[in-house]
């Protein structure tokens, strides 16, 4: 890192803070620090669904799977993303602005107290809270590794550096905040990305090398499966994608919910899936070239930031670093205002009464300090990653095992199909979820290690969202459940309130 690079890089969190100061002036009570006041317009909306969905992470976690597995990323990633945002731009993108206008939600899970009933909503309103801390945790860990090296900054510090802007801008702008600052990030990342791609092209012999390198890669690493991440695994993680990225990670489903209408969110939902299907061919490019430029690596997880360093000069390598900063403050800012609407209306007022009469000023106020403690406790969570996993355990391991247990009754629940699914069947299939991930993490671990490597994390990962699928419909079945405001509630979701018939 030279003088201009870090030159580079300040300039870019002065910017992210100052977007923070600007967006202050549109937030005015918690619906605008939370929704955008629900007038966020469809291809802000999908801009920021897009770099809320992934952080630096995957240029450290996922480039050494890019490096030593190859084109399977794109596969089981990028392409699995792509279709499960196809699927829910009609399913369940639309449902969630429709939430908004119905009851007047501003959190993803304030709509389950009359789904289901109070305890079921807290239930997954507490765990929810604390599995996103531990995967914002491993977000920072993944910056603060970048950082050290590219400019051989303590992790410890970095964590501080990182989180520290991200704390500023999130706590006084709210979702605006976040939008815009995703935008911005948006398009450094996008210059940042190309500026790389060619460099990587030039290297390896002009625009021919696109198609040609992959005869001098590693067995397999053209392959669209590979090593462990088989069929089955894509398969199981395109069910835990189409439950995180449609609304199961709260931070996504906001950006639904800013939406003005339920037709706007699918426009925006499918702008997401449009940019997941292109721009990772890109960004993933260089980490897939990296063992022809960076033959045995010790540590592949390394594999992008040391490219950036061999082939761009200064100033450009700020730039790239700047970008990478930017994907993992756009997804843990957006986290945060998540969590915090969570926090604020949904936690708090179950816990204390006098919530309720909290002013509009107020609950603003709540909410900032909501935003604050979250990343705060998220970066403490950072500086103890590896006694979790390291940044992949916490990533695939822990939030892909236990995401799909708190996603499923909140997504599902929004479906006619699943209106018979109540409360019993909510919790149950929350707890079975919990049960196996447990049982296959610390009980059954030495039966599971003894399967093929390509079953291990497939079963890791997918065990605990498949039994809580099941178990869901199937108490759904046993139990059915019937409720009139229940009902009522998933039956008005079907068709926007300001243009009805216009939208199914």
């Amino acid at each position: 890192m030279a003088a201009l690079d870090w030159v580079v890089v300040c300039g870019y969190f002065f910017v992210m803070v100052a977007i923070g100061l600007w967006a202050k002036s549109r937030v005015h009570n918690a619906a605008d620090f939370f929704t955008a006041g629900g007038k966020m317009p469809w291809w802000l909306s999908g801009i920021s669904h897009h770099m809320s969905g992934y952080s630096s992470a995957v240029f450290v976690g996922y480039a050494a799977i890019a490096y030593t597995e190859g084109f399977v990323l794109y596969v089981w990633w990028a392409l699995g993303i792509t279709f499960a945002m196809v699927v829910g731009a009609f399913v369940f993108a639309p449902r969630w602005p429709r939430l908004r206008q119905r009851l007047g939600v501003i959190s993803p899970l304030e709509y389950l107290k009359i789904r289901y009933n109070l305890p079921t909503q807290q239930l997954l309103a507490w765990s929810g809270t604390a599995l996103k801390v531990f995967d914002v945790g491993a977000k920072w860990t993944a910056t603060a590794l970048l950082l050290n090296v590219f400019a051989g900054v303590p992790l410890g510090w970095g964590v501080l550096i990182t989180g520290g802007v991200t704390l500023v801008y999130s706590t006084i702008g709210g979702l605006w905040a976040d939008a815009l600052t995703d935008l911005g990030q948006f398009l450094i990342q996008l210059v940042a990305g190309i500026v790389l791609f060619v460099a990587v092209l030039a290297k390896l012999g002009g625009v021919s090398s696109i198609w040609t390198m992959w005869g001098d890669l590693p067995e397999g690493h053209a392959k669209p499966f590979n090593g462990q991440y088989t069929v089955l695994f894509v398969m199981v993680y395109l069910l835990i994608n189409t439950l995180s990225y449609n609304g199961g990670t709260w931070n996504l489903a906001q950006r639904f919910i800013a939406a003005p209408t339920g037709s706007s969110a699918r426009r925006a939902a499918l702008f997401s899936a449009g940019l997941y299907l292109v721009w990772p061919l890109v960004m993933f490019f260089p980490m897939w070239a990296a063992p022809i430029l960076l033959p045995n690596l010790a540590k592949p997880d390394q594999s992008y930031a040391l490219l950036t360093q061999e082939l761009l000069p200064m100033g450009l390598i700020g730039l790239v670093l700047a970008g990478l900063f930017s994907h993992t403050m756009a997804m843990t800012g957006s986290d945060a205002n998540a969590i915090s609407a969570v926090v604020t209306r949904d936690i708090l007022p179950a816990i204390w009464r006098g919530a309720h009469r909290l002013t509009s000023r107020t609950e603003l106020m709540v909410g900032r300090f909501s935003t604050f403690a979250f990343i705060a406790l998220s970066m403490a969570i950072a500086l103890t990653a590896d006694s979790f996993g390291g940044v992949l355990g916490l990533l695939i391991l822990w939030f892909g095992g236990l995401v799909g247990p708190i996603a499923i009754p909140m997504l599902l629940g929004l479906l006619p199909a699943f209106r018979r699914c109540g409360p019993s069947a909510a919790i149950t299939s929350w707890a079975v979820g919990l049960l196996v991930f447990f049982l296959i993490r610390y009980v059954v671990d030495g039966w599971v290690a003894e399967l093929g490597k390509d079953k291990i994390t497939a079963v890791q990962v997918g065990g605990p969202v498949i039994c809580s699928l099941i178990v869901f419909v199937l108490v759904g079945l046993i139990r059915p459940w019937h409720d009139p405001d229940s009902d009522a509630l998933v039956d008005a979701l079907g068709k926007d309130h300001v243009e009805a018939g216009a939208d199914a």
